[in-house]
């Protein structure tokens, strides 16, 4: 860019036709080489696997004609291909619909306003470098609704409007319909807004609107086959085989190429998946046969026992019922047997109920009478003799006693009297006295002790909280190191793990290997993360630094040529550079202030020391300065200071500038912008490296403190060992005069206990002696009870004289006696009646005694059977229970008895025995295969019927797909091939076919030297002279074929030498203006060689720049200036 305030750039439309393009070379025919031998078409139908849908479940969307996401439905066309008319719709002003009429610019990147129109076939774009030829690229590109992206530049719109306007506007006029009108867009850009305003034939319309404009008129903006820009001229070299088949078919050949192969691909997919699916189904669906006609013998088997283990349940449970139904009977005749009886029983009872009631009164009055008089007889000799008996024990007692006092006594007296040595009381206590003064002492010292312990504790305990938070804080910083390395796994999972090994193998370098870059830098802030990071690319953010050269080598040889490190061979980069050139800077920290910048990026990172000379001389950090204020500085006079130094980078806000010299011409400053993208390793919090060696510091400082508290714990842990010792001593000492002390106490205080006892035996000894003698109360007792004999005597002189005086009532008593013995008669004649009569009631109840007991048994019995048959019913299986239950109601279950049913019984269960017994397990099995084959087997029908229907689609679309394709790439290769033979090279295109069609591919062989093989064109194999003439030779094979209306390549012949420049110039011209096949084509280029072959359907744009334009367009006109310059050379 000219260092200038008020620069604008024009463009002028010439035309030439200083020679006519020269007749094309008859194509060489080629063979189109397929790999693999293909069967023919039908044997290929008819051996087509089966595919299975999608493991998931899901139904794959398969694209269809028009390339959309729904079900392909390919009608059936013939299979070889009707070949489409590919001339494009022309109108007669030379312009294909779809072509650029018309490009208007106002403050796009280096234009403040400009408008050209474009010619309808090769239009050619020159200029010097910097002039804002490739920005034309980027104003179609953009203006059309294309991403940024394509560019290969700035992803952000705003990135694109001229510094230091506010807004600016691209308008590209498009050739409409052949006879309808042009259809004209703009789009709004402003430096403020990442957005845009569209807008269409005058009206405000969408992005979505123009898209379908732009799809409507077949433009492929985002195709490396039909446009090329300058930062994406080496990608065409990289893209896959496959990709370039697909960009091709894009481009060129049938329009339904792309939608043909879309849905091949996509049905290959599903057929593959429905064949691996379906393989698995049947082969699971033969496996579970297999398996289940193996267990058809014992299923059969089970079923049969099953039905027999049915008969006989069925059977236990009639058993019990008719158990119980008989058992019923018995108990209702037993039943009505012992009511009859009860009833005889009670009639026999009351008609002897009065005689029983008379004798039970009698009964009773004699019984009273009796024990009245034997208590009476009883009472009087009784307490003498109870007393007599208790006062022969007592005395017997007494004796004992004596006897046991005596000798307690004697004892109690022997102990007294033996003599005792005992220790003086005096003396113990003063041994004790003076061992608790020592104690004392040493309490003393304990103190001094314990308060020396709890200051030294303090201060350890201060050093430790000390050391323990320097620790935290360092396990801080080490965690987030930590978590910056997994962040850095995520991106570059080889050099993580080589990170990880050199922390653990530091020792096997000479010097510290510098980890990478996004772990070993820190940004301290966060403000300029982003400017950061942006100086660095992919492969500088991740080296590796080695400080020597021996270190270097060690790493590569470990890490990157063998398995030794890490287990694998690292995908890495390493660096070392002894001398390595670093560079001076572009300004003086002066200049830089001056202008606005905030400083170079390497002043506002962290790192090792190591790692700056690689920061200086690889990422030239110490040479890109940094301004995060886009108002404060100057770019326009940055940009010149740096480009006369040479060129290098500086950041504006959120805008890498890039600026570099021009190879030709007047060698001008080129300014590439790039917007900035947000830091994603630098974005975590930094590491402070000096906050890291004041807290090592803190943690040396405190474990040394730690070790000296430490030292004097240990000394004073001795000393308290000691005063324990000597305090165990002394506690020793006096519990031994304790234990002496109490021994004369116990002495003492046992004496005094003898004494005690031996005065209260004493006493009690002399009271049992005192006692009086038993003869004394023996002899009390003999006369209470001669007493007694004396009253009885007295009694029955009185009883006598009683009776003398009563003989005249005594005959009364003797006819009252008769009467008694009358009575007493009767009452024996009363008891023999009772007695017979007893007989019949004894037999009558003994009858019911049996006929009872016989019921109780029988209702037991029955009720029994009747819980038994009951249990049974609710333990047996609904089947059985229901069959019973229907035997019941139908009344079948009473046709046969007990003993029958248990033959029977018998019998089933003796079939039983006979039957195997088979694992129910293995019948679930049987049964759940069973299920999941029917299930299976209706699953792979439906798949074989998608398999079939897929395969049907498959055939429809190969069909027509295929015999395009080869059309296409055939007529391709052999203008391809011409193309290089005219230069004196090979080349050739070959067509890989495979099963998957997404793996079809196009391979672009070339050689470019007699002694070579023809090799596969790659981004790293040829030079890059080489891949830019294979590109454009490609493109130019494409160009008859092409649908899209126009094309554009930028500096395509760059690292060319003049002889391929020179022809592929002229190819070019020929192809695009001799047929008229071709569309509109742009070729910008910064250069030309003389004597190239021009036509006159050309169009020549020169970009024109310098420090002023005029306003008036006819001063300065270049066609008026070459209009002049030929005619006064033919006038000489």
């Amino acid at each position: 860019m000219p260092p200038r305030r008020s620069i604008r750039r024009t463009a002028e439309e010439s035309d030439n036709s200083q020679k006519e393009n020269a007749p094309q070379a008859s194509p060489i025919a080629r063979k189109i080489r397929t790999k693999g031998n293909r069967a023919p078409e039908s044997e290929r139908e008819e051996s087509g696997r089966e595919e299975p849908e999608s493991p998931k479940g899901r139904k794959r969307a398969r694209v269809n004609e028009e390339g959309d996401g729904h079900e392909i439905k390919v009608k059936p066309e013939p299979v070889s291909v009707r070949k489409q008319d590919r001339t494009l719709a022309r109108d007669v002003d030379g312009f294909v619909t779809g072509s650029i009429v018309r490009v208007k610019l106002h403050n796009f990147v280096t234009y403040e306003d400009v408008e050209f129109r474009p010619g309808p076939h090769l239009n050619m774009i020159i200029g010097p470098n910097g002039t804002g030829k490739s920005s034309i690229a980027c104003a179609i590109a953009l203006g059309l609704n294309y991403h940024p992206s394509i560019l290969g530049r700035a992803n952000e719109l705003n990135a694109f409007v001229k510094m230091g306007a506010t807004e600016g506007f691209i308008e590209i006029e498009l050739k409409g319909p052949v006879g309808g009108k042009n259809v004209v867009i703009r789009r709004k850009l402003t430096a403020k807004s990442k957005t845009s305003q569209f807008a269409m034939d005058g009206r405000q319309a969408t992005g979505r609107e123009v898209q379908q404009k732009m799809s409507e008129l077949n433009i492929q903006v985002d195709s490396l086959c039909s446009f090329l820009p300058q930062d994406r001229v080496s990608e065409f070299a990289q893209m896959t085989p496959q990709q370039l088949l697909r960009e091709t078919e894009r481009s060129a050949g049938d329009d339904r190429l792309t939608a043909w192969h879309d849905a091949l691909v996509n049905a290959g997919k599903e057929r593959k998946e429905l064949a691996e699916l379906l393989a698995a189904d049947n082969k699971q669906l033969e496996t579970l046969q297999e398996r289940n006609a193996n267990l058809e013998r014992d299923v059969q088997r089970f079923k049969e026992r099953k039905e027999i283990e049915r008969q006989i349940a069925l059977l236990e449970l009639i058993v019990p019922f008719m158990e119980y139904t008989e058992a019923r009977e018995r108990y209702t005749k037993a039943k009505e047997e012992q009511r009859r009886l009860h009833k005889e029983v009670q009639d026999l009872r009351k008609r002897h109920e009065p005689l029983h009631n008379l004798r039970k009164r009698f009964e009773s009055q004699h019984r009273k009478l009796n024990e009245l008089r034997d208590d009476k007889k009883k009472e009087a000799q009784q307490d003498v003799q109870t007393k007599l008996q208790n006062l022969k024990k007592a005395e017997k007692k007494r004796l004992k006693d004596i006897e046991d006092l005596e000798k307690n006594i004697a004892k109690i007296q022997r102990q007294l009297e033996e003599p005792v040595d005992l220790e003086d009381i005096q003396a113990i206590q003063e041994e004790i006295r003076q061992v608790n003064q020592l104690s004392q002492g040493m309490r003393s010292k304990q103190i001094d002790l314990q308060d020396r312990q709890r200051a030294n504790v303090e201060v350890t305990s201060q050093a430790r909280q000390e050391f323990n938070a320097a620790q935290t804080a360092m396990a801080q910083l080490e965690d987030e190191a930590h978590r910056k390395l997994d962040n850095y796994a995520r991106f570059d999972p080889d050099g993580a793990a080589v990170v990880r090994w050199l922390r653990e193998n530091r020792g096997r370098f000479r010097m510290p290997v510098i980890e990478p870059p996004a772990l070993s830098v820190t940004v301290p802030n966060r403000a300029y993360a982003d400017a950061i990071e942006a100086c660095f690319n992919s492969f500088q953010i991740r080296t590796f630094v080695a400080q020597c050269e021996e270190d270097y080598q060690l790493l590569n040889r470990l890490a990157v040529d063998t398995t030794e490190a890490i287990g694998r061979r690292a995908r890495i980069s390493t660096w070392f550079r002894g001398d390595a050139d670093r560079g001076t800077p572009p300004m003086t920290e002066d200049e830089m202030r001056q202008l606005g910048f905030d400083g170079y990026a390497i002043d506002f990172i962290d790192c090792p020391e190591g790692l700056k000379t690689f920061l200086q001389a690889e990422c030239r950090l110490h040479r890109t300065a940094i301004g995060l204020s886009f108002q404060r500085v100057n770019g326009n006079k940055a940009m010149e200071i740096v480009g006369n130094s040479g060129g290098g980078t500086f950041i504006v806000g959120r805008t890498q500038n890039q600026v570099t010299r021009s190879a030709y011409g007047r060698r001008l400053a080129q300014n590439l912008t790039r917007e900035i993208l947000p830091a994603r390793a630098f974005v975590g919090s930094t590491v402070d490296h000096a906050r890291r060696q004041q807290i090592q510091e803190t943690i040396m400082e405190a474990r040394s403190r730690l070790e000296t508290h430490d030292m004097e714990a240990a000394v004073l842990a001795d000393e308290d060992r000691l005063l324990k010792q000597e305090h165990a001593e002394h506690k020793k000492q006096h519990d031994a005069l304790n234990k002496r002390m109490k021994a004369v106490h116990d002495h003492h205080k046992r004496v005094v206990n003898m004494k005690n006892r031996l005065a209260s035996q004493s006493d009690k000894l002399e009271k049992l002696k005192n006692a009086p003698p038993i003869d004394v109360e023996r002899e009390k007792l003999k006369k209470s009870l001669s007493d007694v004999t004396k009253k009885r005597i007295n009694l029955a002189r009185q009883v006598t004289d009683l009776i003398r005086s009563s003989i005249a009532d005594q005959d009364a008593a003797t006819k009252a006696g008769l009467r008694y013995l009358q009575a007493g008669s009767n009452k024996t004649a009363l008891d023999v009646l009772i007695s017979e009569r007893a007989y019949e009631l004894d037999e009558a109840i003994a009858r019911f005694d049996v006929a009872q007991r016989a019921y109780v048994a029988l209702k037991e019995d029955t009720k029994r059977k009747l819980d038994a048959s009951k249990a049974k019913l609710d333990e047996v299986d609904d089947d059985v229970r229901d069959a019973f239950r229907e035997m019941e109601r139908s009344g079948t279950v009473q046709n046969r008895d007990v003993e029958e049913l248990q033959n029977e019984l018998e019998v089933q269960r003796q079939k039983l025995d006979l039957c195997f017994q088979t694992n129910p397990g293995v019948i679930e099995q049987y049964e759940r295969r069973k299920a999941e084959i029917e299930a299976l087997t209706e699953k792979v029908a439906e798949r074989q019927r998608k398999a079939d229907k897929v395969e049907r689609q498959i055939k429809m679309a190969k069909d027509n797909w295929h015999p395009a394709l080869l059309d296409l790439v055939k007529s391709i290769g052999q203008k391809f091939s011409a193309a290089f033979e005219r230069i004196g090279c090979a080349g050739e295109i070959e067509l890989t076919e495979h099963e998957d069609y997404d793996k079809w591919a196009i391979t672009i062989r070339v050689k470019f030297r007699d002694n070579e093989q023809l090799q596969q064109l790659t981004a790293h194999r040829q030079s890059g002279g080489e891949r830019s003439l294979t590109t454009i030779l490609y493109l130019m094979s494409l160009t008859e074929q092409a649908r899209a209306p126009f094309s554009l390549v930028d500096e395509i012949n760059q690292g060319m030498d003049q002889r391929a420049e020179r022809t592929v110039h002229n190819e070019l011209v020929k192809t695009t203006c001799g047929t008229g096949e071709s569309g509109q084509y742009f070729l910008i280029t910064p250069k030309l060689l003389p004597d190239l072959e021009y036509h006159r359907r050309m169009k020549v744009l020169c970009v024109n720049n310098g420090e002023w334009l005029t306003e008036d367009k006819r001063v300065g006109d270049l066609k008026t200036f070459l209009r002049r310059y030929t005619a006064s050379a033919q006038a000489a």
